[in-house]
């Protein structure tokens, strides 16, 4: 017997960027606000999360970058996330494309899901890093209590000329 999916885009639908991340070398959440949040048990054994963002960077020096997908907020847990990325030097306002999927494998208080992420633009070496670097694994995710879907990024150094913004972050649900 078949079954019937849906796709549907995860509200809010963003207008405006996000807040500019420079001076800093920690995780941060560079998400557009307010956050995408996904309703508790909303997700399936099964459910697929799509995800795309493009923005803006630039940088002085040589800069790496990581890029993630985080549930629950970047203090939350990291589905999938790139490895440190070279970045070239010296660049002003150079676009990046980040899009991937993650697949939930189980659900519940202790649930799975397992995810890529592919980043390209940002690599002074390659034009496309994919993530994880090494071989994909499952991360725990709560799926009974409502978690935020964010864009997480960390610079491996600290100055004011090292700048990334978000203009474009979206999510969807296939279940």
């Amino acid at each position: 017997m078949s079954r019937q999916y849906w796709v549907a885009p995860l509200s809010p639908l963003h207008t405006a960027d996000g807040t500019a991340y420079a001076s800093s070398t920690t995780l941060t959440d560079v998400s557009p606000t307010p956050n995408i949040v996904l309703p508790a048990n909303v997700l399936e054994v099964g459910s697929l999360l799509r995800f795309e963002a493009f923005g803006r960077y630039s940088t002085t020096g040589t800069p790496t970058l990581v890029l993630g997908l985080y549930y629950g907020g970047v203090a939350g847990t990291a589905i999938c996330a790139t490895s440190a990325i070279t970045t070239p030097g010296g660049v002003t306002n150079n676009s990046f494309y980040v899009r991937g999927q993650a697949r939930v494998r189980t659900v519940g208080s202790s649930g799975t899901i397992l995810g890529a992420i592919t980043v390209d633009g940002v690599s002074s070496a390659t034009g496309i890093n994919i993530g994880p670097a090494t071989a994909p694994a499952t991360a725990t995710i709560d799926t009974t209590a409502a978690k935020a879907l964010t864009l997480g990024a960390t610079w491996g150094t600290n100055s004011a000329s090292n700048t990334l913004t978000v203009h474009h972050w979206a999510v969807e649900l296939v279940v």
